[in-house]
This record gives C-alpha cells, structure tokens and sequence, in this order.
C-alpha cells in the first residue's frame, strides 16, 4: 500500500511517499487523522495511488516496522522518486518514506541540492517517529546518487538513524563540479557559484567531509563503471571512513554504472536489506563482478 501525503517541512507543505510492505494495510482517514494529530489545524492532502492485493492483509496499526528512507537522486523532476523502488524495498518488510523535496510534485519551496531541502529528510524522519506503528529504533536511510548527501546529513543530524547507505552516491561535490561539465550551470545557479567562488557550499554538500561525524554503520554500493557518478567518489567515502575507523562496508559492482541492470539491481537491494538486517559489526569490502 502507498500514499503519497504532503508534510510540513520549515513551514512548507512539501511531498513524500509512504509505503507500507506487502499485505499490510492502513485506511487512508486513518493516516489523514494521524497527520492532523501531528500537525493541527493545517490541512495536508493525502492520495493512495497503490494497495496490495494479498487477501487478509494486516493491520499495520498493530505492528511496530522498521522503517527505510529513500532520498531520491537528481533534482526537479530529473531522477524523482522511483516508485517501483518504494514496492521493492517494502517487500523487504521495511516501511518506506521517500520526500520528494521541497519544489517537487506541486511542493512548496525550491530545491537546493542539499541546502535547506534536508530539512524535508529531517522533517520526514521526526514524521515517522510519531507513527505509532514504526519502530523508531530501526529507521535506515538510504541516499542515491545525489541523495547520498541528503542522507549523510539525515545521518549526522539524527542520532538515531541506525544505518546509512550511499547508492551510487556523490561524495565530493567539488569532484562532481569537476568531473559533469553538464552539471555545471545548475549547481552554480542552484548552490550560488563555483567551488572556487562559494568552497564552504560544496564541503557542506560533501559526505566525504562529515565522514567524523557519522555515528552509524555505513553501506556503500557503486559501480566501477559508474559514469554519472565516477566510482572514485564511493572508494574515496570507503577509504575516509576506513580511516577514522568507522563502521564502514563496500559493495563494489565491477562494469556496472549509475544504475544497475533490474536483475542485478535486485540482487543488490537484497544484499543491502541483509547488511541492514545484520549487526553489522566490522567493516568489510565486498567486491565482485556481477553483484
């Protein structure tokens, strides 16, 4: 079952996507009067755009899910929300939340590639936390592409998050500035100018730079072939956090780019839901040549 619902986020009303895994249910006036309870006298549409079709679906409202934030690449409508994902992730168990940043989908407010649009992820999060069916101690946050700056932020900024994932993540946006000429004229218009003109923007956007700063586990999964986003920026996250002795775990996809083939993609969600299910106490390097 899936919602797409609008919260508040700096006073914004901006979108996002509820999941709920497979064969679970909730009723849409349900959800409507627990977002009232959470946020009074606002009025914040909600639309389901998806159920599931298992007979005898449970009640969600009497279980206690760990949840995964999904923070979405790209910016605008360029790499929104897959929502494909969002089923694929929640047939894993897993609740799942993905904004869709403020600017987006009717949202109010303008998208700053990882400026004050991580307020949406942290506005999310405190959401989800007053949702008497999640487990607020097993919320993961999951960055793609660009989104891994999102998440790193998510991770840094809420204690409790207790996994982090980069997916084919920028770790250097300085790098990135560098490597995608095609990106170029966006970044200086949405960040305000270049690396050399505005270098504390780009460090603030930066994981590799708050790699101290991250208390959780971190899963990194990149291709080697990755041609959006090179396959240095996730060796160089892994190697950073190697260092200052963190809890750190590379899925390394030999020849794969940005995005992966669905059934290797597959087998990769699997592979992440497993690290997310496990203790996860060392850190380790995983690479191999399809998965």
């Amino acid at each position: 079952m899936m919602f797409h619902i609008t919260y508040l986020s700096d006073g914004l009303k901006v979108k996002g996507y509820l999941c709920l895994p497979h064969g679970f249910e909730l009723p849409e006036s349900a959800l409507s009067e627990l977002l009232e309870s959470i946020y009074p006298a606002v009025t914040l549409p909600i639309t389901q755009i998806a159920s599931s079709i298992k007979p005898n679906k449970k009640d969600v409202r009497k279980h206690k899910l760990p949840v995964l934030i999904y923070c979405r690449g790209g910016i605008g409508r360029v790499g929104s929300v897959k929502t494909e994902w969002l089923e694929q992730f929640a047939n894993h168990g897993h609740i799942v939340f993905a904004p869709s940043y403020r600017g987006t989908e009717g949202g109010e407010g303008r998208d700053e590639f990882g400026g004050q649009d991580i307020e949406d992820v942290l506005s999310g999060y405190r959401l989800l936390e007053n949702l008497p069916f999640v487990d607020a101690d097993s919320i993961a946050v999951m960055g793609f592409s660009r989104g891994s700056i999102n998440a790193t932020l998510a991770a840094v900024n809420m204690p409790r998050v207790n996994k982090c994932i980069l997916w084919s993540g920028v770790a250097d946006l300085s790098q990135t500035y560098e490597e995608r000429i095609d990106l170029r004229k966006m970044l200086k218009r949405v960040i305000g100018g270049t690396p050399m003109k505005t270098p504390e923007s780009y460090i603030a956007r930066s994981p590799i730079a708050m790699a101290e700063q991250i208390r959780c586990p971190v899963l990194v999964i990149h291709g080697t072939g990755d041609a959006q986003v090179n396959f240095s920026h996730g060796l160089q996250m892994t190697k950073k956090l190697q260092e200052i002795g963190a809890n750190v775990t590379l899925h390394e996809y030999t020849e794969l780019g940005h995005h992966f083939p669905k059934g290797i993609h597959n087998m990769a969600t699997e592979r992440m839901f497993n690290w997310i299910n496990q203790s996860n106490t060392s850190s380790t390097s995983s690479p191999a040549s399809l998965s």
